[in-house]
């Protein structure tokens, strides 16, 4: 599992360099339409883990950050981990946790080799930064904005993009799952999670993966230019930020973030090549995927946040499970969820979890086949990142609908508008369109106990009212 990682970068046509992920994917399912349910990592790694959404394990946001609203999962909530260690799998453990500040994965089944610094488990940021800023005031100041930098006055300096080794310590990750790989003696089945923190801001990379990359070739996104009139003003306000860059800046960032997805996939081959020497590759069911995506300069947007545009929610999955041939080489466009991993791999492994998910078992993809009845809807729920305000979306293939409690809603036919630079919400025209989308958000909401729905004038802002999830309801 990478970081902040856009789904795009693995495809077959994207300009990233993926030759790793190239050579993965010829005996793998890729799924090209898959999608976090929140653009953040904490949530959207807590349903990797439980095949549930936020409103049902209630993390909703970095359980490390002192304004935290969750620090960990609601209790009871059970992670698949749990499940396989039932059954009598070893499990191991590198890299990024950030699911629970309270708990860490050693508490799931896991046996950790190697965690992030940053994610300790139990680890309880400081009530207060003000030491950071009482430095930062007797620090003095460039007097003028260098590349790559973001200034703002009273905050840490920033500069959104560079060179560096090893960057996040991701080499070191890698280095200390192999070494588990090598010592493994496969008389005992296992799971091994390994959780890199690339490509996530700030974009800095090795020199030799950048040198791969011509500027000349870089182009900027088509929706570059939308100054984003007709959305929230929060999202113009985002962009402000970033408008510091020039568009040389801008290209030179996507650069070094297509040189980061190359970074990450040499370390990716680095794990394949040593599973292969241990003599298990041919047995083991092997996942490719990130926890959400990044907006890559759409909308002249970086990283991710509450603007709910796909480049933050798409996520790169391809699975390889022996025995299961028959997607081996395809490429599925069906809408798929973090939330199918966790009913995917109880499958796979004949686990009966008994218990229900938010998401459904993959495996069919695996053998070829499409069922009849897939979802045709996919929904995201987040109430802020760090930056709070309630958002909910619902999108299908024509049309995407996102309820924004904080400032007016974003209604964008996809069809027609792909890089959603129009927004529709207000015209009156559509408004059964709007309704209709509003009618499934909240038989989702219903569905997966979702309590977005506060009927307090000052707050009960949804054009239609939770009450839609009911009307096609039969009575008893």
């Amino acid at each position: 599992m990478t970081d902040q990682q856009r789904g795009a970068t693995v495809a077959a046509h994207h300009p990233a360099k993926t030759p790793n992920l190239d050579r993965f994917r010829k005996g793998a399912t890729a799924f090209s339409n898959a999608h976090a349910p929140s653009p953040h990592c904490c949530p959207a790694r807590a349903t990797f883990f439980t095949g549930l959404y936020p409103s049902q394990h209630g993390v909703w946001n970095n359980v490390l950050t002192p304004n935290t609203l969750s620090r960990g999962l609601l209790p009871g909530t059970r992670l698949w981990s749990e499940d396989f260690a039932q059954a009598g799998y070893g499990l191991d453990w590198n890299g990024k946790w950030h699911v629970s500040a309270e708990q860490g994965p050693q508490e799931f089944g896991f046996r950790v080799h190697s965690i992030t610094s940053d994610a300790e488990p139990r680890m309880r940021p400081p009530e207060s930064f003000w030491g950071l800023y009482e430095k930062l005031a007797r620090t003095p100041q460039p007097s003028t904005r260098a590349p790559a930098a973001i200034v703002r006055e009273g905050w840490p300096a920033y500069s959104h993009y560079g060179v560096k080794d090893n960057p996040f310590g991701d080499g070191d990750t890698v280095d200390s799952a192999i070494d588990v790989i090598r010592r493994r003696d496969g008389r005992t089945p296992w799971v091994h999670y390994i959780g890199t923190v690339g490509p996530h801001d700030p974009y800095k990379v090795p020199a030799e993966f950048l040198d791969l990359y011509d500027p000349a070739d870089i182009v900027l996104p088509p929706s570059f230019d939308d100054r984003m009139e007709d959305k929230p003003a929060l999202y113009r306000r985002t962009r402000s930020i970033f408008d510091q860059l020039g568009e040389a800046e801008h290209r030179e960032a996507i650069r070094h973030y297509l040189a980061f997805c190359t970074y990450e996939d040499h370390l990716f081959g680095r794990v394949l090549d040593a599973l292969e020497e241990s003599g298990q590759a041919q047995n083991t069911i092997v996942v490719y995927v990130s926890d959400h995506g990044d907006y890559l300069a759409d909308h002249g947007l970086w990283c991710k946040g509450l603007p709910c545009f796909r480049g933050a929610y798409e996520v790169p999955l391809l699975i390889r499970a022996p025995g299961h041939d028959g997607g081996a080489g395809r490429e599925v466009d069906a809408m798929v969820s973090l939330a199918d991993i966790a009913p995917t791999l109880l499958d796979l492994a004949g686990i009966d979890p008994g218990r229900p998910f938010a998401g459904r078992s993959l495996v069919p993809f695996l053998d070829g086949v499409t069922p009849v009845d897939w979802r045709d809807a996919l929904f995201t729920q987040t109430n802020g990142n760090e930056l709070y305000g309630i958002q909910r979306s619902v999108t299908t293939r024509d049309w995407k609908l996102v309820y924004n409690g904080f400032d007016f809603d974003e209604l964008y036919h996809l069809a027609e508008d792909p890089h959603e630079t129009v927004n529709l919400a207000r015209d009156p025209a559509l408004t059964t369109v709007r309704r209709d989308l509003y009618r499934r958000l909240w038989e989702f909401a219903h569905e997966t106990s979702d309590n977005a729905k506060n009927n307090y004038i000052m707050v009960g802002l949804a054009e239609f009212g939770p009450a839609l999830a009911f009307e096609n309801s039969v009575p008893e």
